[in-house]
């Protein structure tokens, strides 16, 4: 794992740039602790931060260049399958100088260039360039795991893992305000939006090619969604050695590796798989000493008892949350306001006290519906007596008090937003069940001059309108998935130099799961059927059929109290919000109601996500 940056020069003008590509190397320092290295020529240059993971030798520090010196590799990310890859490559005649995933790459890259990429078994994102054809290859993995952020114009291209990098090149800062508006309902960045104009990311699956000057981006890879039927039993047979095939392939790591284990469905399949193949498995997780309703230890400490894993749980008080906080918002480049970032910048960040690679369940949800929301979806489709009265009683629902912090409350604010969406359509029933706000509130939020005609980049607007569990997955694979919950994993391990690999995104898995009939994944009972029948047997009984958690943190109460002088005095002081011009304090004033009243509803995530927003904003353009 790394991170790596790069600049294309396309004039004497764009060449200027190339003085601050050892300052926007150094600025991914984190990403990469164990080394850095710079190569540049007359209108390209290249740069790399190194976390060793596989072959730790020099030989394999980065850039990498080919025996001949003609070819350059900076690469981010890991490819499983090198060793089968490299052996191909042996029988053709090429010897290698390291045992590196990096050089099996480099020359793969150089034999066949884009055509190997579905080749890869892996997370990646990288660059490849030719010095004798002046020609470059840039691309990234299938699902975007790994991040990688473009900045273009008519003298350059620049591309970073981290927008913190291109900053170090000197682009100017305009805020994007119709990603704003995306942010202000999602709390994240959705699909190749930047918070910067100019500013974009490389989609996942997307390789972007450089030659005579003239890029072009071009699409390598697709889930194709085509159900076959079998019985379900085969199904079972078939996922069970996918699934702990992928985990196999990521045990590979020539530094110590342990799984994340939060005691839920996901992250004990991973880490009870590769339990049976790591003598004293280490295994870690996180739980809450003041919050009793999201601690989920006591299923971690079961799972870990019964796969034998040396187990380590990091018990943190709301102080201990509240301490970490500001060293988590200043890492962020981009506002990004998934609140558990936070407890997940904490655990990776105790988890690398004692290993360097982590496995973790990120994934599963969004493949075997796993969420509430494919839970409604499914009612929803399938709607009988009860569902009609939900949607019936919708005026009784908005009038109850509702909130994410205790099972009433929040039990209410499901009902509520199941009953108004049963009167959108199934586009607008997608969007407004993956957003936290409606495209009015984020409209009304933002001041009336920056934004004209805002577009919301609702993937289940190219999918089709059957509105099934599977459209919905794809969706969320091509929306959830990459703008928050990968973001979230690679941002905060990153911050703390932690490796994090995804067995569930392995792309045989991922195929497998859109062959799947819809009950297969989930029915009125319960969700994530496949994984669950698959895998029961391989933790404690009844652990699978319990009501799912997240990771959550004291929002409320922060907002209330701790964090109450910052918002009222500083980020969110109406002074401040009409000296700034980006929003209507009107709304905000609104929302700081709602927030103190019985029923804040979703007005905590709002105004986190105003608060990120505020802290990114002071800190890059006051």
């Amino acid at each position: 794992m790394c991170g790596i940056t790069g600049i294309f020069a396309f004039n004497q003008v764009g060449r200027f740039n190339m003085i601050n590509l050892s300052k926007a190397t150094s600025a991914l320092e984190k990403r990469g602790p164990d080394n850095h290295g710079l190569f540049n020529d007359e209108m390209v240059g290249l740069g790399h931060r190194r976390l060793s993971i596989i072959d730790t030798s020099i030989e394999a520090n980065q850039p990498m260049t080919d025996a001949s010196g003609r070819y350059k590799l900076i690469f981010n990310g890991e490819i499983y399958n090198y060793k089968q890859l490299r052996e191909q490559l042996k029988s053709k005649g090429i010897a290698f100088s390291n045992n590196s995933d990096s050089e099996v790459l480099l020359y793969l890259l150089i034999n066949e260039g884009a055509d190997c990429l579905p080749k890869l078994n892996g997370f990646f994102a990288f660059a490849f360039y030719d010095t004798q054809k002046k020609e470059m290859l840039v691309a990234r993995d299938r699902f975007g795991i790994k991040p990688l952020h473009i900045y273009q114009d008519e003298d350059k291209l620049l591309f970073a893992s981290e927008v913190k990098a291109l900053l170090a090149y000197g682009i100017e800062k305009k805020l994007n305000y119709n990603a704003l508006y995306n942010y202000l309902q999602l709390n994240y960045l959705p699909s190749e939006a930047s918070m910067l104009q100019g500013v974009r990311k490389l989609l996942p699956a997307h390789y972007l090619t450089i030659k005579n000057g003239k890029t072009e981006e071009l699409c390598y890879y697709k889930v194709q969604p085509s159900i076959i039927n079998q019985p379900f039993d085969e199904s079972q047979k078939s996922f069970k050695k996918i699934l702990e095939d992928a985990v196999v392939d990521r045990l590979v790591s020539d530094v110590p590796l342990g799984t994340f284990l939060s005691g839920g469905v996901d992250s004990s399949v991973i880490s009870a798989i590769a339990a049976k193949h790591v003598e004293d498995l280490k295994t870690f997780s996180i739980g809450y000493k003041d919050e009793p309703y999201f601690d989920e230890t006591k299923y971690a400490n079961q799972v870990a008892k019964h796969i034998g894993s040396d187990h380590t749980v990091f018990k943190l008080s709301n102080d201990d949350l509240f301490n970490h906080l500001f060293d988590m918002l200043d890492y962020l480049d981009e506002p990004f306001a998934d609140s558990s970032a936070l407890a997940v910048y904490i655990l990776s960040k105790e988890t690398k006290k004692h290993v360097t690679v982590a496995l973790s369940g990120d994934g599963a949800d969004e493949l075997f519906a796993g969420y509430n929301k494919h839970a409604a979806i499914y009612k929803m489709i399938n709607a009988g007596a009860k569902e009609n009265l939900v949607s019936a009683l919708s005026k009784l629902w908005s009038l109850m008090p509702k909130s994410r912090n205790n099972l009433v409350t929040n039990t209410f604010r499901q009902l509520d937003r199941f009953a108004k969406a049963a009167k959108l359509s199934p586009e607008e029933r997608y969007w407004a069940w993956a957003a936290i706000g409606d495209a009015h509130y984020a409209t009304n939020l933002i001041r009336s001059e920056h934004i004209d005609n805002p577009i919301s980049h609702n993937p289940f607007q190219q999918i089709g309108t059957n509105e099934t569990i599977n459209d919905t997955l794809l969706a969320d694979l091509n929306l959830v998935l990459p703008g928050d919950m990968l973001t979230k994993v690679d941002l905060m391990s990153m911050a703390n130099s932690l490796e994090v690999r995804v067995p569930f995104l392995d792309h045989s898995v991922v195929n497998f799961a859109f062959k799947l009939p819809v009950d297969s994944k989930i029915n009125n009972k319960d969700r994530k059927r496949i994984v669950k029948e698959t895998f029961k047997s391989y933790v404690p009984e009844g652990l699978f059929y319990r009501k799912k958690h997240g990771f959550e943190v004291p929002l409320l109460g922060w907002l209330k109290n701790e964090l109450n002088a910052l918002l009222e005095n500083d980020l969110l002081k109406p002074s401040f919000i009409e000296e700034q011009g980006v929003f209507n304090n009107s709304q905000i004033e609104l929302l700081k109601s709602q927030l103190k009243s019985r029923s804040p509803g979703d007005a905590p995530a709002k105004i986190w996500a105003l608060l990120v927003f505020q802290w990114w904003w002071k800190k890059y353009f006051k």
